[in-house]
């Protein structure tokens, strides 16, 4: 039996946004771009192919792929003992990039398309002059002609400067570019009710209206040998593109022309249909860019006054503070029971809440000596989850 969880315009609706996708992000992992001898050229001459036909068709596409770690393990034969170290990834990441730029150059060049790198860290979209730099740049190749390949830079990124994984990096060059589509191209054929390897009465959903609790409790924690995002995270990056606006895809990669039996209208994998309602740029950019540096715990009336009245979060509701967080680092708020209610950019540095928590806004000049708001977080600058 098939399952579809979808509106009553589910599989119209699919079909429609396929067709009016005129900007479209692509993600590709490791699993599906490696094996044992390194980049399978076969795979990578296969996606270029089906890159080549959408561009060709007239679409704006990006390519968000990994694989440099796995290529560049494979080029030295290194056999890990162990956990890999942060200084080995990186070195990987050196030695693999340039094959695996240079495949793919050779692949796209056999369908008259030309390609460009763009490698990305963290920090190039935390910070938000760079985050529309990064923009700038994408349009200007759009306007060339030209493929962009986007990378997560792993020979220079850190544990703080890192995205997690390159589902979450495709989801936010997503909702950079304001593209219309994200297609998450994976080892796995879709979304299952069940554990498709354990319950042979598990069933394929084909069409998802929203992210529910449900939905995502359906998901395990299954990851790839070589890369580093399970399905959970790529739910998760499906989640971020759908609040966004835009729709989403996750299917199987290695399948031949994936590309075109999807907009032709095949039914294959699990597509996310855009929520109705979707979230501000500035306010995604708060909830899934930037990272939490701290957390206040507030009581019941401040938690109802920011969800449920909209509200700005006042020093008053404050009950604690957690963690060391400077004037507008991203901070959460959390309910007494530690759910977490909003994120917002917080208007005083941890030591000065520390000091005011549980005070009314009047009351700020007399203990810190000056005032910049009275609002420790305005709801201009808070998103509720």
């Amino acid at each position: 039996m098939t399952i579809q969880v979808q509106r009553d315009d589910g599989l119209y609706f699919r079909q429609t946004l396929f067709d009016k996708a005129r900007r479209v992000v692509i993600k590709v992992g490791s699993a599906i771009l490696t094996d044992k001898n390194g980049i399978n050229r076969a795979v990578v001459q296969n996606l270029a192919k089906e890159i080549s036909f959408l561009h060709s068709s007239g679409r704006e596409v990006i390519l968000v792929t990994s694989g440099a770690v796995a290529a560049g393990k494979k080029k030295i034969s290194f056999v890990p003992h162990g956990d890999i170290s942060l200084p080995e990834k990186q070195a990987f990441a050196a030695i693999g990039q340039s094959s695996l730029m240079q495949t793919y150059e050779e692949a796209f060049a056999r369908h008259g398309k030309n390609i460009a790198q763009i490698l990305l860290t963290y920090s190039d979209l935390a910070d938000r002059d760079r985050f529309l730099n990064v923009r700038n740049t994408i349009m200007t190749l759009f306007r060339f002609g030209v493929i962009p390949i986007i990378n997560e830079n792993d020979t220079v990124s850190v544990k703080e400067l890192r995205f997690g994984d390159n589902d979450t990096l495709g989801a936010l060059v997503t909702n950079i570019i304001e593209a219309d589509m994200f297609i998450c191209l994976t080892d796995v054929d879709g979304l299952y009710n069940g554990d498709p390897t354990a319950d042979k009465d598990a069933a394929p959903i084909y069409t998802v209206a929203e992210i529910t609790p449900e939905i995502e409790q359906m998901v395990g924690g299954s990851r790839s040998d070589v890369g580093t995002g399970g399905m959970t995270s790529k739910l998760k990056a499906a989640k971020m593109v759908t609040i966004r606006g835009g729709s989403a895809f996750i299917g199987p990669g290695r399948r031949q022309d994936i590309l075109q039996g999807l907009f032709g209208g095949e039914l294959v994998g699990t597509f996310f249909l855009p929520r109705r309602e979707k979230m501000h740029s500035r306010k995604h950019w708060i909830s899934f860019v930037l990272k939490p540096k701290g957390a206040l715990v507030l009581d019941d009336g401040a938690v109802q006054a920011i969800a449920g009245k909209g509200k700005s979060l006042l020093p008053s509701g404050i009950q604690a503070v957690e963690g060391e967080f400077g004037v507008g680092d991203s901070v959460r708020c959390l309910a007494a029971d530690g759910t977490v209610v909003a994120v917002g950019l917080i208007s005083y540095s941890s030591r000065d809440v520390e000091k005011i928590k549980g005070l009314k806004s009047d009351q700020i000049i007399g203990v810190l000596g000056f005032k910049d708001s009275d609002e420790v977080i305005h709801r201009d600058n808070l998103v509720i989850l």
